[in-house]
């Protein structure tokens, strides 16, 4: 009941502002004084100028808008309706009399022949009116809700905030603020570092300088909080306003990223505290959508290791092309659990099978591509952390060398359309039994390729932060419980990448793979260890070395100071897309491989740790397996550069 009469009051006002408008014309066009011939066809043609206006406005779904939110992004609509119904009254001028008379009807031409002038000025009266009621519908609806809110709120005191980029983000975020009084802080002033913006107003807020005058401002003004508010904000500008924001005492938070503010998206909700990702600066992916698309839209794909970091994040990126149905892999039942849960909540058309099993088990494998049937494989599942596969090398053998093979064979044998394999930097030149085993695993899928149809693809990549067992939520437990915050050593570099951003760019490489490939993505710049670290303890609120103390424990069985990106034969070459390389390897024989690969998980379930090694270093020459237990040599890593450190006992380096 409530929404017919709102709609008929829409209707009303409409059909008085195309009256008025049409009545304005006539006196516009006849400067007040309009002839009686006039008034007589302006009374005669208005009811038909009405309907015909709210007829075209309905066809065209005007009243669909709803009034109190509309926008910039609803005039092209109102400007269409309003183009039509002058161009009908445009055609019935020279049309509407000769066609009456073709049916027998007889018609004075004279009260058809409506004046140029009158539909001009109609028109654009009418396209006036229409918007301004929306418009002050709009004002009056918000200025009623605030006050309603304000009456009815209890009173908190609100923090101060600094909005730091006077941007489209900025704007958006200032102008919610303003119609939103539960929101917790009040904005007190912009900073901008465009001096062609400094001094202007925006929401009635002044910007006031340069973000470098963030103490200043902060000081004068009493501000609590600043607000980063930039579309695409760089690491370092992301890291300067941090320092000069603790200097001033002031809480840092800020906004998504670009495209969620191209999207419309920006609200306070998803206004956060800076995350280590912001220091890192990584830049947003550019995919090709529609090459991703014909990938994956309408086919079965199955993900190994589901559950896992990697993994769920390849299903999540996966859900959003369509796929026929998605099936999720994992040995793991509770992780599986969850990442199924998620994916059924976030997409309730998807076709989901979540399946137990792991990929050593071969005839568990062989019956769930037999079922599936999946035409694309993406293969995540793996035992990537570097201790403790130093502990287990069988298990690191069994699960990343024979799981990876048992995985690409079923691909090739069911006719799967591609097998992607999720591999890592630590394969190139290893010093652990963990890149040992992925690099093995890249041999034997590399030597498939040569023999079967399916598509053998290999992406390599480093570490991605907040996987599981990765040093970002090691030291934020750390932080939370007061510290230390333990560091290998102060030399420890890594790449890092986020854990969306590696997935993406699987898809996108896996989109381009003819079969064989290694392709290596773009890491950006190696990442001290010891500077994330302290970063991360700052960001936590704490003073590095003063509230929370940094340690350095000593480099652990397999680890080295610097990774490698691209095997040293490899000349990598640059693909279409800037971020994604193909290592130019040479392609192993399969028989030979196959031959090896036997002998090695043969000797697995007998052998020593120390054989497992051996038998490795016989697979991949490069790798250098730590010395045997007992051996009074330091502790050594491997660099980038071949370079051999020793280390003491306290982790620093030792002279050689």
């Amino acid at each position: 009941m409530r929404f017919i009469r709102t709609r008929s009051l829409q209707l009303a006002v409409d059909a008085l502002v195309v009256a008025l408008a049409l009545v304005l014309g006539y006196t516009m066009r006849f400067e007040a004084a309009i002839p009686r011939d006039y008034v007589r066809q302006l009374l005669l043609i208005l009811p038909y100028v009405v309907i015909l206006r709210i007829a075209i406005f309905t066809i065209l779904g005007v009243y669909k808008l709803v009034w109190r939110y509309i926008g910039l992004n609803d005039l092209p609509r109102l400007f269409l309706a309003v183009g039509a119904g002058t161009a009908v009254m445009v055609a019935a001028r020279f049309g509407l009399a000769p066609l009456l008379k073709s049916f027998g009807l007889i018609v004075n031409p004279f009260f058809s022949t409506v004046p140029f002038g009158v539909i001009a000025a109609e028109a654009l009266l009418t396209t006036f009116g229409v918007i301004s009621a929306r418009s002050l519908w709009r004002v009056i609806t918000e200025r009623s809700k605030l006050r309603a809110t304000i009456a009815t709120r209890t009173a908190v005191p609100k923090k101060k905030a600094l909005l730091l980029g006077a941007g489209s983000a900025g704007v958006m975020v200032a102008r919610e603020v303003a119609t939103r009084p539960d929101v917790g802080f009040e904005v007190v002033g912009f900073l901008d570092d465009d001096p062609r913006k400094q001094g202007s107003l925006i929401h009635g807020t002044k910007v006031l300088g340069g973000t470098d005058q963030v103490g200043r401002y902060a000081e004068e003004l009493g501000a609590d909080l600043a607000v980063i508010t930039m579309a695409s904000v760089p690491a370092s500008a992301v890291r300067r306003i941090v320092g000069l924001a603790e200097a001033a005492s002031l809480k840092v938070q800020i906004i998504p990223g670009l495209y969620e503010i191209l999207a419309g998206k920006i609200n306070i909700s998803k206004i956060r505290d800076v995350a280590i990702e912001d220091l890192l600066g990584r830049a947003p992916v550019q995919l090709d959508e529609q090459e991703i698309s014909s990938f994956l839209t309408g086919k079965t794909i199955l993900v190994t290791g589901a559950g896992g970091s990697i993994g769920s994040e390849m299903c999540r990126q996966v859900a959003r092309y369509a796929p026929r149905r998605l099936l999720l892999l994992d040995q793991a039942e509770n992780p599986l659990f969850h990442i199924h849960r998620e994916l059924r909540a976030a997409h309730p058309e998807l076709t989901l099978e979540p399946v137990i099993g792991n990929v050593t088990d071969r005839e568990r494998m062989r019956a769930v591509m037999a079922a599936g049937r999946p035409e694309v494989v993406i293969h995540a599942a793996a035992h990537k952390h570097v201790p403790l596969m130093e502990q287990n090398p069988g298990e690191a053998v069994r699960n990343n060398v024979l799981g990876s093979r048992t995985m690409a064979e079923l691909a090739h044998e069911h006719g799967a359309a591609a097998f992607v394999m999720i591999s890592t930097d630590k394969a190139v030149n290893p010093t652990s039994v963990m890149g040992a085993t992925k690099r093995v695993a890249e041999l034997f899928v590399q030597a498939l390729s040569t023999v079967s149809k399916t598509r053998m693809i290999t992406v390599r990549f480093g570490n991605v932060l907040g996987s599981e067992g990765s040093v970002v939520p090691i030291f934020k437990e750390q932080i939370a419980k007061g510290g230390p915050v333990t560091v290998t050593h102060p030399e420890m570099k890594r790449y890092f990448m986020t854990i969306p951003e590696a997935s993406q760019l699987v898809l996108e490489a896996a989109t381009m793979g003819r079969g064989g490939e290694i392709f290596v993505l773009e890491m950006g710049e190696p990442i001290p260890i010891v500077n994330l670290a302290r970063d991360l303890i700052r960001l936590s609120g704490f003073r590095p070395d003063v509230d929370i103390k940094v340690e350095f424990t000593g480099m652990r069985p397999g680890e080295k100071l610097y990774e490698e990106i691209n095997l040293s034969e490899e000349n990598a070459t640059k693909t279409k897309h800037p971020r994604i390389w193909i290592g130019d390897s040479q392609v192993p024989s399969l028989p030979t491989v196959r031959a090896q690969l036997d002998a090695l998980v043969a000797l697995v379930p007998a052998a020593t740790p120390e054989a497992v090694r051996s038998e490795l270093a016989s697979l991949v020459p490069e790798y250098a397996p730590p010395p045997p237990p007992g051996d009074p040599q330091p502790e050594q890593a491997r660099t980038a550069s071949g370079r051999i450190v020793a280390l003491a006992p306290d982790g620093a380096p030792v002279t050689t």
